[in-house]
């Protein structure tokens, strides 16, 4: 066989994403598989009553969040909901398009950040966006707000970091930095467009957008060398 032409014409995804996806894979065939009746019990809606357990034991409720911190109280069996709930969605399309955003991302930044800064850049955006979401729900308890559910705050952290880079590449090139929110604001302009036409008056969008303005900022300290060089601009500061 000709050299080269042995490769797989796919990039491996690294295992650190892989890591990441593979908790919404197993949940997603857990709940088929209880649909066809080979798990749960079986019998018509076994994998819907299933997934909808998942759901509530797994979200993000910010009301539940700002009553315990009214009342002084922090119980640890509900505080893994800000991370758990990026695992389960409420809809296998759901978790098709987040495992597909985060494969394509996460193996796209995963070239340039370290494993260990995938997985906090993946947790930290899905932390980042819960606590803004509560904020909003804090300052405007006239709305109502949906629990979080899904791993779009996290993926849209993977975003945040993409653009990161090519902000970084586009500085370096004297081009105009402002292309690289060309994807976010893609992203952004779809839900836009979609909210309007199917009325859906889901606020979730708030941690999305969140957790991409929280992806974008860990960059700068995740990205190889960038705590040396915030330590060195503290420094001279």
């Amino acid at each position: 066989m000709r050299p080269g032409y042995d490769e797989s014409p796919l990039n491996p995804v690294p295992a650190v994403v892989w890591a990441l996806v593979l908790p919404m894979i197993a949940c997603e065939a857990l709940f088929g598989l209880a649909q066809l009746g080979f798990a749960g019990g079986g019998g018509p809606g076994a994998g819907m009553a299933m997934r909808q357990i998942a759901v509530e034991r797994s979200a993000y409720i910010p009301e539940l969040v700002l009553r315990l911190w009214q009342m002084r109280v922090f119980l640890l069996d509900q505080s893994w909901r800000v991370l758990t709930y990026s695992f389960v969605h409420l809809s296998l399309m759901q978790a098709v398009f987040v495992v597909v955003f985060c494969l394509a991302l996460g193996n796209l930044i995963a070239n340039v950040f370290r494993p260990w800064a995938v997985i906090v850049l993946f947790f930290g955006s899905a932390i980042g966006g819960a606590l803004v979401y509560t904020l909003f729900v804090a300052a405007l308890p006239q709305l109502n707000f949906q629990p979080l559910i899904g791993g779009y705050p996290a993926v849209y952290g993977f975003v945040g970091a993409f653009t990161f880079l090519l902000w970084t590449r586009l500085g370096q090139e004297n081009a105009n930095r402002m292309r690289a929110f060309t994807l976010i604001g893609m992203l952004l302009a779809f839900q836009l467009v979609f909210g309007i036409l199917f009325q859906t008056g889901n606020k979730t969008w708030i941690a999305e957008v969140a957790g991409f303005g929280t992806g974008f900022l860990l960059s700068f300290v995740l990205v190889p060398g960038g705590i040396a060089r915030v330590m060195a601009q503290i420094r001279d500061r």
